[in-house]
């Protein structure tokens, strides 16, 4: 790889002569302006607004503008005679738990490599050194005319530097919390948890870039001019709709068993109890009633009896079935009383329809 400076690593009165490599690169795509009538290129000429004529790059320079529009020409050399420590050395300053580094700080990272035989012994050293601390170096250095700020941790067996932000680059984050009171129920922080729990840990190096993919996907179909466009999915807005959050955490979780081959009775989310009007207890001895007319009914239609005994034994099955409804207090009793019943109204259908007499008198 083709470091971009060379410098040293000031460890105390240790010196370690190091190349700076990038640790990062970038695979967006990208495109180019073009004329929509012709199709050609769109290009940025580099134009002197005094005399309107193209300045090559080598005759470009710097300069700071001032508050009023004047330009103060600042030259290389200029900077080169500034009297900073860090202008090729990485200066280590502090060493501190890695937990103290706000992610919001972390900018471009690096690759430290030693540069020669002579800086190896004191690479090592420095690096099992990160190691056995557990700790990182804060550093400083000068990179691209400005001095930076930077952490130096340990990568397999490279020390790497991560560029942080000065801290008064970071914005205090005003307004951009929500306003007013919000509250979240204990129910609700559970859920959470569960789909937490669900999703789980993810192996970072399984993570693509699936929009990159599509696109370059989309350049080669295009060149070989066997592109069709995809049909047009349907989005909905997700501004301004109010949702069930207990419901939809516990889709989520839901969705998220079943997207890690969970699904059966393990991916199923017991719903939270919600307080409801309690509902009237059904009275004991209906269904069996029912159930009692049905049998007296087809019994009635197989024998050759009147439709007078039919009524006569309807009227029994009723006068039999209210003892019963008022025996089932509990769903056992109810159950083995419409079993006594009905076994009780089928003997006494059979009885009604060979002696109708004898039954009435009674």
């Amino acid at each position: 790889m083709r470091s971009i400076w060379n410098g040293a690593i000031s460890f105390g009165l240790v010196s370690i002569p190091i190349k700076l490599v990038n640790a990062t690169e970038s695979h967006s795509i990208s495109f180019r302006q073009i004329h929509l009538s012709d199709g050609g290129r769109i290009r940025y000429r580099k134009v002197c607004e005094l005399d309107g004529e193209e300045v090559a790059t080598a005759e470009i320079g710097k300069g700071y503008e001032e508050a009023d529009g004047s330009i103060i020409p600042i030259t290389d050399e200029d900077l080169a005679q500034l009297p900073i420590a860090t202008a090729k050395t990485i200066e280590i300053v502090s060493f501190v738990p890695a937990d103290q580094i706000d992610p919001l700080q972390m900018d471009a990272a690096y690759y430290l490599a030693a540069n020669g035989p002579t800086a190896a012994k004191p690479y090592t050293l420095l690096r099992e050194a990160l190691k056995r601390s557990r700790r990182v170096a804060i550093a400083k250095y000068a990179l691209r005319g400005r001095e930076r700020l930077g952490m130096l941790r340990v990568v397999d067996d490279v020390i790497a530097m991560h560029g942080l932000l000065w801290p008064d680059e970071i914005r205090v984050p005003e307004g951009v919390a929500p306003e007013g009171k919000v509250s979240v129920r204990e129910a609700e922080l559970d859920l959470a948890d569960a789909l937490m729990a669900t999703l789980g840990e993810v192996e970072m190096d399984s993570l693509t870039d699936e929009y990159r993919e599509a696109v370059e996907a989309m350049i080669s179909a295009k060149s070989e001019g066997a592109f069709e466009p995809p049909a047009e999915a349907d989005v909905e807005p997700a501004g301004g709709k109010v949702i069930d959050l207990m419901a939809a955490l516990e889709k989520s979780v839901s969705a998220a068993k079943a997207s890690r081959g969970e699904a059966g009775p393990e991916a199923e989310v017991t719903p939270i109890r919600r307080k409801t009007a309690a509902a009237p207890k059904s009275v004991g001895g209906k269904k069996s009633t029912a159930a009692t007319k049905k049998t007296a009914a087809s019994g009635t239609k197989k024998t050759a009896s009147a439709k007078s005994t039919s009524a006569r034994s309807t009227a029994d099955k009723t006068a039999a079935a209210k003892p019963a409804a008022t025996k089932s207090t509990a769903k056992s009793t109810a159950k083995s009383t419409s079993k006594a019943v009905s076994a009780k109204k089928t003997a006494a259908a059979t009885k009604k329809t060979t002696t109708p007499r004898k039954r009435a008198s009674a």
